[in-house]
């Protein structure tokens, strides 16, 4: 058993230990429709519904789904972007009995072949825009339906009569979609007569709520199995967490994805769960950031590094009254100390750092919000009910304070196994733990840090270097708004540090001067031999920049080189 010696840390208002009624995540919609009936859930570019619309709609898609064969267990796809129809279509499948797979709207054919047959899913709810793309993979897969739904649905006039035309523009071509045989129109089942629908009963621990898939950018995606425990109990574990959020009280800005795993969690379940208004951004620009903040006033905005940094770099940032911003938890990448302090002097809020995985549903450190030291770095300290250690590569025992290690979490948000893949859920959940590929340390007071993924770890002339060390280092300087280091081949050296440099606009910055930063903050064998500079870096869809990607273009680069001396 470890020494939990985070917990002195927590303030009285966090209990290390919860209480979770044992309740799936449809039957919460249906208490806080009856709760708060009239209170709105989702704003959506001026339309907004309220939370008896919200569950009446999800009743509805769930009785429709029923009537075309979908029951217990049957997975069912949703590729959406942040819009009305994707939280209605996650609470009606799970009304259904089905199982959500979150899909991501911007796979290709080979991607969404792909997930399709690996999670057997029976159905798929989309954009119309999607439709040539589905249809062009339906025969690979065991796709017996499909819905199709269009922004325009939930647009308040007179967008939705304007909005094709802009669509059309945008992509070069419009799709017209017949409600017939098994293609269905989303609008169509809306049009469906509200029946009440029993609510199913659920096996709170064992049955699984979502497949989300990940691991993506290394090797073949895998399906997460995240029961209903899991994500309940982590969304009563960030209730605790931002205890001073009143329930039916705030407003969530949705930007990020809800088929991500830690929108999913943090803005849409949280909401459902506490009675908020989420107002959903299908398109996170920073324009529209700001103009929807100032607008719509958001108290929370749970966010990507690559979100705030946006923000902050916008040239027009001090014409925005952003003071509505209360709370913002961060994830899905490190946040540059920076950052972090630059957008708390423009808002008057707290941002702090977060850590979790899609396979825990995804969090499990925070740094606290308000009460409580915030430590430089550190990804905080572990949440209620949520046990970690930092354990040995090579005898697998837990580490004392200070010394790097893969770091191990235990607790009622891991999750249940992969899907299909019995090896790997081995491989990755031993007696309990899951064993997250991430090195890190903990420090005396019980503070965790995160020095790198185990995979991204650079060895160069026997040296362990972390990327994240260096890139720290870097956003410290003032021409520097993003950048990620990389280990990229070198005959002498095995593995060499490259940094890829996106500069502010209008600020100008040589490899030299750089260079020279770099010297005064970190010893010799760390700093970057190589510069590059970019306009943009490639990114995830929740921000995260893509390492592996920039190390796969420099091993081919280097084979060009080899195949041509050759």
């Amino acid at each position: 058993m470890s020494n939990k010696r985070w917990l002195k840390h927590y303030p009285e208002e966090i209990s290390p230990k919860l209480h979770y009624e044992e309740k799936s995540l449809q039957q919460m919609l249906k208490e806080t429709a009856e709760n708060f009936p009239e209170k709105k859930a989702i704003h959506f570019n001026g339309k907004e519904l309220t939370y008896r619309e919200l569950y009446a709609s999800a009743l509805k898609f769930a009785r429709y789904l029923q009537k075309i064969g979908i029951g217990k267990g049957d997975r069912v796809a949703i590729m959406l972007p942040n819009t009305p129809q994707a939280i209605i279509s996650f609470y009606g499948i799970l009304l259904a009995g089905g199982i959500v797979v979150q899909t991501n709207p911007m796979y290709t054919e080979r991607e969404i072949a792909f997930q399709m047959k690996d999670s057997g899913a029976k159905a798929i709810v989309a954009l119309e825009i999607l439709y040539p793309r589905i249809m062009k993979v339906k025969q690979e897969t065991d796709l017996e339906h499909i819905i199709i739904t269009a922004i325009k649905d939930y647009l308040p006039f007179p967008k939705n009569i304007i909005y094709p035309f802009i669509q059309k523009k945008q992509y070069g071509f419009s799709v017209k979609v017949e409600h017939a045989g098994d293609t269905h129109l989303f609008s169509k089942v809306m049009e469906e007569p509200i029946l009440d629908n029993p609510i199913l009963k659920v096996d709170f621990h064992e049955d699984v709520a979502i497949l989300q898939y990940t691991g993506g950018t290394t090797g073949f995606p895998k399906g997460v199995m995240l029961t209903h425990r899991n994500l309940v109990c982590n969304t009563r574990m960030c209730v605790e967490w931002m205890y001073r959020l009143k329930e039916g009280k705030e407003v969530i800005l949705g930007a990020l994805p809800l088929f991500h795993v830690y929108g999913m969690t943090t803005v849409m379940i949280l909401s459902i769960m506490q009675g908020f208004k989420v107002v959903l951004i299908p398109k996170p620009t920073p324009d529209v950031l700001l103009k929807t903040i100032q607008s719509q006033k958001p108290t929370v905005f749970p966010g990507a590094p690559t979100m705030y940094i946006g923000l902050i770099n916008h040239p027009d940032i001090e014409k925005y009254d952003l003071s509505s911003i209360d709370s913002c938890i961060s994830g899905s990448a490190p946040l540059p100390v920076e950052v972090q302090h630059t957008f708390e002097k423009l808002t008057g809020g707290k941002l702090v750092e977060g850590y979790g995985l899609t396979e825990t549903s995804p969090v499990t450190h925070a740094n606290l919000l308000w009460d409580g030291e915030r430590i430089k770095g550190s990804i905080g300290i572990p949440w209620p009910d949520t046990d970690a250690e930092i354990r040995s590569l090579d005898t697998d025992e837990p580490l004392p304070p200070g010394e790097v290690g893969e770091l191990v979490i235990r607790g009622p948000q891991v999750m249940k196994g992969y899907w299909n893949r019995p090896e790997e859920t081995e491989q990755t959940l031993k007696d309990g733990w899951l064993y997250t590929g991430d090195m890190g340390y903990m420090d005396e007071e019980g503070y965790f840090y995160i020095v790198d993924r185990k995979k991204d770890m650079i060895i160069a002339s026997g040296f362990n270097i972390y990327p994240r060390e260096i890139e720290e280092v870097l956003y410290e300087h003032p021409a520097v708004q993003e950048v990620v280091v990389a280990g990229v081949p070198d005959p002498y050296r095995g593995e060499t540090v490259k940094a890829y440099i996106v500069l502010k606009e209008g600020v100008k910055a040589t490899e030299e001067e750089l260079d020279e930063f770099a010297r005064k903050h970190l010893a010799a064998y760390k700093v970057p031999k190589i510069y590059e500079f970019r306009d943009e870096l490639p990114k995830t869809t929740v921000g995260k920049i893509l390492r592996r990607q920039l190390v796969e273009e420099e091993k081919k680069k280097l084979k060009q080189v080899e195949d041509q001396k050759a």
